[in-house]
């Protein structure tokens, strides 16, 4: 035992929930951002803008066109599989390999891709690590064992884990449809919690396919953390702090979170009331890239979901137009509200002194 043990030291690989649900997790979602988020956004920014490069056909593989954006969009599995391989600290053979195991699990694993290939590009960067150097021709042997373990991964488990993803956010997005208050509440407040935790709520949204009414209520509790620990903090962390937060990201407060969790108490309840505002009252839908779901305003992604949804839902005859009821309710749920609730809820914490100045200073 004591020699595997050295072995997997010596090997860096590293049995813990930190290592695999919460760094390659959140590696994932970096490389379906630098590749199916920012092919979506290419061809929105296109198609609005109407300029021809970014609209126009530029590849044709198997008979299938591809935009600059498709094309992008079309590496998301070899992008995540590469991004999990980084995070697991594979050597350069077995991440080169995991281009061609990200690409297996993600067609393999269907609208449940993104699941597949977190599991797969896993075990197989784990495996790969383990032969890699072991032997005189490691430049064959390490892709060979990487792919072929990932390609016989993919085969086994991809399938079954993307109809699980898809049954699984299925099931969320009919309760929501169903139970539009309780969901809303629900789906607002877990999803805006996972993503000022260290792991990626944006990968589970894209991992879960999460999409319509619980996409919107996802987008509301994201935003809910994002905007309130900017505007809280703002007395602390003045215009850079209101930016690093409201455009970056809340998990920079974790930290402080870990000192006094009470500072949490208000983005959470602003989420609460968001997130059903969002599905009963505003019916606000994320159709959009699944991805979309979980980033709130980071780069303002949420909101190009939720507006290429629309687009979408136009272009597929199930919505007729945008209309200003539309865009009251993203602009309230995602930036106004936020900004008003979260600091009058702060503002009663510290009078009861649970929360005080200073807590939240990055």
């Amino acid at each position: 035992m004591e020699k595997f043990k050295a072995f997997l030291k010596r090997k860096d690989i590293e049995i813990s929930v930190k290592r695999y649900l919460i760094d390659a997790l959140g590696a994932m979602a970096q490389g379906l951002f630098a590749s199916l988020l920012i092919g979506t956004i290419i061809n929105t920014v296109g198609a609005q803008f109407h300029i021809p490069f970014l609209t126009e056909t530029v590849a044709t593989v198997a008979g299938i066109d591809y935009t600059v954006g498709n094309l992008a969009s079309a590496m998301s599995g070899p992008a995540m599989a590469v991004a999990i391989g980084y995070a697991l600290h594979c050597p350069p053979l077995v991440l080169f390999s995991l281009i061609t195991v990200g690409f297996a699990s993600n067609a393999l694993g269907g609208a449940g891709g993104p699941l597949a290939v977190l599991f797969v590009a896993i075990f197989a960067s784990e495996i790969g690590k383990a032969v890699s150097k072991e032997t005189r021709i490691d430049i064959l042997i390490t892709p060979l064992v990487t792919i072929g373990v990932g390609i016989f991964l993919s085969a086994l488990w991809a399938p079954a884990l993307g109809k699980a993803a898809m049954k699984t956010g299925t099931l969320i997005m009919w309760a929501t449809g169903q139970q539009p208050f309780f969901m809303g509440i629900l789906v607002s407040v877990i999803v805006g919690i996972a993503l000022t935790l260290p792991i990626s709520s944006a990968a589970i949204c894209a991992a879960l396919s999460l999409t319509g009414l619980a996409g919107g209520a996802a987008v509301a509790g994201c935003c809910a953390q994002m905007v309130g620990f900017a505007f809280m903090s703002f007395k602390e962390n003045g215009f850079g702090g209101l930016v690093s937060q409201g455009i970056g990201t809340s998990m920079l407060q974790m930290g402080n979170i870990v000192k006094n969790p009470r500072i949490w108490i208000a983005p959470i309840l602003c989420s609460a009331i968001t997130g059903p505002l969002a599905t009963c009252i505003f019916k606000m839908q994320m159709n959009g890239t699944p991805i979309s779901s979980g980033m709130g305003t980071c780069g303002f992604v949420g909101q190009i979901g939720v507006y290429s949804g629309w687009l979408s839902d136009i272009a597929s005859g199930v919505k007729p137009a945008i209309t200003s009821l539309d865009w009251l309710g993203m602009i309230l749920i995602c930036f106004i509200l936020p900004a008003v609730f979260c600091p009058v809820f702060n503002m009663y914490l510290a009078k009861i002194g649970w929360v005080k100045e200073g807590d939240m200073k990055l």
